[in-house]
């Protein structure tokens, strides 16, 4: 009997793209082999910076071009995608990175033959990682159009009322979709600063000694009723009547008090607490965070140490609970 020879299963090959080359060194070596992972730098088709880009007349529909300077980087992806079986699009898990997963998945998709999916991962660890990569999904349409239209308002806001600063008030100046909605709330919360009117007020302490405790004590009522003090004449008077009388303690109550910890930091906590503790600009702050989430080199390998830093939620992955467990 001749005998067969079997044919071996071709290994599939998964491309995965991130944003930066640090996140896909360490993801690279995190998957293993089978994985090949590339860095797509940020946007690589984005609207021009040279002229606002909207279609106002066709619903505002935005310009896009490929970003100056990245479209050999596109072509390698291009290239990269068409030997590939898989290509998962790992790009920051909030609206800019869904966005860049939804441009290269058009610019990627008529040039292979692969099946092009979305994972995302809050963490870079080896378990956040590989548990993405088993859950791919769907680009999210609905978060691809809040980037958009945040983008669209922004050239809207900013292309038109800009060039009107420079002319009417002075050249340099900006408008924006958020900085003019914050001049404004700042503006008004000036305007209250200088309309309010100081009022004198007075409160009454006074230190309790009997044998070895002691304690302050402040003046709440005062002939039944809770004293409204205008003037230092008035304090005056309250204690010439009540500096001889005999306090007594009449009740004691015992509570227990429970302090929670503190939830994780979201993106405006992170950079307010930086700049009270640390005097970091909101630049600083995010760059230094950036680094921490891709990772930092212990020993011989690469390790992330905090979640993604640009976020509004602060929910702990069941996983992470665990872990502190």
């Amino acid at each position: 009997m001749a005998a067969t020879k079997k044919k071996s299963k071709k290994a599939e090959k998964t491309l995965v793209i991130v944003e930066s080359p640090a996140k896909a060194k360490t993801i690279e070596k995190y998957l293993g082999s089978g994985y090949t992972v590339k860095a797509s730098m940020g946007h690589l088709i984005d609207l021009p910076k040279s002229r606002m880009a909207i279609k106002i007349e066709e619903n505002f529909e935005p310009e896009y071009i490929t970003v100056r300077g990245r479209a050999k980087l596109l072509k390698e992806l291009q290239k990269d995608a068409k030997k590939s079986d898989h290509v998962l699009l790992a790009s920051d898990p909030d609206r800019e990175g869904e966005a860049i997963a939804w441009h290269l998945n058009n610019a990627l998709k008529d040039k292979t033959e692969a099946d092009i999916k979305r994972v995302v991962f809050n963490e870079i660890t080896p378990n956040a990682i590989k548990e993405a990569v088993k859950n791919p999904r769907d680009i999210y349409e609905s978060l691809v159009n809040a980037q958009k239209a945040r983008r669209v308002l922004d050239r809207l806001v900013g292309y038109n009322l800009s060039p009107l600063l420079w002319e009417k008030v002075k050249n340099g100046l900006s408008a924006g979709r958020v900085q003019s909605v914050a001049l404004r709330l700042i503006c008004q919360r000036e305007q209250e600063v200088e309309d309010f009117i100081p009022e004198e007020y007075w409160s009454l302490e006074a230190d309790f000694v009997k044998g070895k405790s002691q304690f302050t004590a402040q003046l709440v009522q005062y002939k039944g009723e809770k004293p409204d003090l205008k003037n230092e004449a008035q304090v005056k008077k309250i204690i010439e009547e009540i500096q001889n009388s005999e306090c007594k303690v009449t009740d004691i109550k015992n509570t227990d008090k429970t302090v929670k910890p503190k939830p994780p930091f979201t993106t405006s906590k992170l950079q307010q607490a930086a700049a009270n503790r640390l005097g970091f600009t909101s630049r600083k702050t995010m760059q230094i965070a950036q680094q921490l989430y891709e990772g930092v080199q212990i020993g011989s390998s690469r390790v992330g140490l905090i979640t993604y830093m640009r976020t509004d939620s602060v929910r702990i992955a069941q996983s992470a609970l665990d872990d502190v467990r």
